[in-house]
């Protein structure tokens, strides 16, 4: 004799039902990292602006008794200057291959002096994710 065993198995709009859910929860997952590693990249920008390149600046600064020229840029803290400040004490920067490496959405960090949000020091900042000046994802030091 057999025993009589009835065998289970999902049904079409069981399996229906579980791809569309799957499928909702990779569209979630897709466009929330997206913003993630967008965030990732505004952070760097951040840290670089607001630390690394203000005490670059400040030391400077105080080398020199003034802020490099928007002329002069940032390069002034890799390299001397070509107004030979007998001042200059730098590198300020440790930068691989003494040339300033580009904001996180591969673009030039944005530097004036004087600066026109922060009158009588610098404007430091980047264009942002959507690379362009004066739109509201520039990160800067105002």
């Amino acid at each position: 004799m057999r025993p009589n065993r009835r065998l289970r198995a999902f049904t079409l709009i069981e399996v229906i039902v579980m791809v569309g859910i799957l499928a909702l929860l990779a569209t979630l997952l897709i466009t929330k990292t997206d913003g993630i590693f967008t965030g990732g990249q505004a952070t760097v920008a951040k840290i670089f602006v607001r630390d690394s390149l203000k005490t670059a600046l400040e030391r400077y600064r105080l080398d020199t008794g003034s802020y490099p020229s928007t002329a002069e840029g940032l390069n002034a803290l890799i390299s001397a200057p070509a107004n030979g400040s007998a001042n200059w004490k730098g590198p300020y920067l440790d930068i691989p291959g003494n040339q300033m490496q580009p904001d996180p959405y591969g673009q030039p960090y944005q530097y004036r002096f004087p600066g026109t949000h922060n009158k009588g020091s610098y404007d430091l900042f980047s264009k942002g994710f959507d690379k362009t000046e004066g739109t509201e994802d520039d990160i800067g030091n105002w």
